[in-house]
């Protein structure tokens, strides 16, 4: 059974609970949305930097008071908050509010380092709250298929995953170029999501090697620099011998908006996802073999808002600390290692 949750579920899991929303710009706005609609959530207050973002979320939930900051939230005694600011804050943010006794879902990266993630994890653990990261391609259909076949046997062993997820685009806000700021660049923002689903989709197994080159204007980014990455590759090696094989960028000339894939290689089979026609959104999943190919998800899929709303099912339930949130310091500990923080 596919672990995207129902609609019909979402809205009967519990009663609704009252959130917290820091950061309303156009992510956290779609997510603040999403959440509402699901019919689990109410929002207690708003705050973010902008008055405008905030008037703008403000119509999605006019019962909502607007706030100044995290302490003005936290003191609406919320049973969550939802965290979408810059990369650089979220450890932090997260760590106070999970310290107050308030769940937190927040935006990726949790942390710009494994240090800061490993603190996140421990805050959640201390406080017995439940903490989530907005890992959305996760609730793709085309992901969650390719799981399920990978997880049921059918593709034999798998030995080889390739992925990419290049943006024709770069980000539009100053922090993303500011290494101290984003904690690094196109694999900090893209390829957090590659390592992600492959270590996700494969279980968690141990990387036991990790080589991997940064790129910046088309010259090698030295190590220890402050220069933020627009080219990446990495080669993670498992301790079953399998390999993956990771590459992201920024404003790369690809003929098309975006180009993301998930390729997963096994000894009976593979199976892939693809966007579609360069789009952000829209993804078939094939699985094959030899040259036939079988298709196992095409869109619609609305599948943007279901991490969170997942989240917000789940919080409703119980509002205690889930062990699964620890699997987030393994992707952060490969980010370190590509970035060259670890040997």
């Amino acid at each position: 059974m596919s672990e995207v949750i129902s609609e019909q579920k979402l809205r009967t899991a519990a009663r609704p609970v009252k959130l917290g929303f820091l950061g309303v710009g156009w992510i956290g706005r779609h997510r603040m949305n999403a959440i509402l609609d699901s019919g689990l959530a109410q929002a207690s207050a708003i705050a973010d930097p902008s008055p405008a973002m905030a008037e703008e979320a403000s119509k999605l939930a006019p019962e909502a008071r607007l706030m100044e900051n995290l302490d003005e939230l936290l003191a609406e005694n919320p049973d969550g908050m939802v965290i979408a600011t810059p990369s650089a804050q979220h450890a932090e943010q997260s760590m106070k509010a999970l310290k107050a006794g308030v769940a937190v879902f927040c935006q990726k990266p949790l942390g710009r380092t494994a240090e800061e993630v490993t603190a996140v994890v421990e805050a959640a653990r201390a406080a017995n709250r439940l903490l989530g990261v907005d890992l959305s391609y996760r609730q793709t259909e085309a992901m969650q298929r390719i799981r399920q076949i990978i997880r049921s046997g059918e593709l034999g062993k798998v030995f080889a995953a390739d992925l990419t997820f290049h943006n024709a685009y770069g980000p539009d806000k100053p922090w993303f170029y500011d290494k101290a700021l984003s904690g690094g660049g196109c694999v900090m923002d893209l390829g957090v999501h590659l390592i992600d689903l492959a270590l996700w989709t494969l279980d968690f197994p141990k990387v036991v090697e990790v080589t991997s080159h940064l790129m910046s204007g088309g010259s090698t980014v030295a190590a220890g620099t402050d220069q933020v990455e627009d080219y990446g590759v990495a080669t993670l090696t498992l301790d079953n011998g399998a390999v993956i094989r990771l590459a992201c960028s920024w404003r790369l000339q690809a003929g098309c908006d975006a180009v993301i894939e998930a390729n997963f290689f096994g000894t009976g089979g593979s199976a892939s996802m693809r966007n579609v026609s360069g789009s952000f959104y829209d993804f078939t999943a094939e699985r094959f073999r030899g040259t036939s190919r079988e298709l196992l998800a095409e869109p619609p899929d609305a599948w943007g808002g279901r991490a969170a709303t997942a989240w917000a099912a789940q919080l409703a339930r119980s509002a205690a600390y889930d062990p699964a949130c620890e699997r987030l310091i393994d992707t952060a500990d490969v980010i370190d290692r590509i970035y060259g923080r670890q040997d």
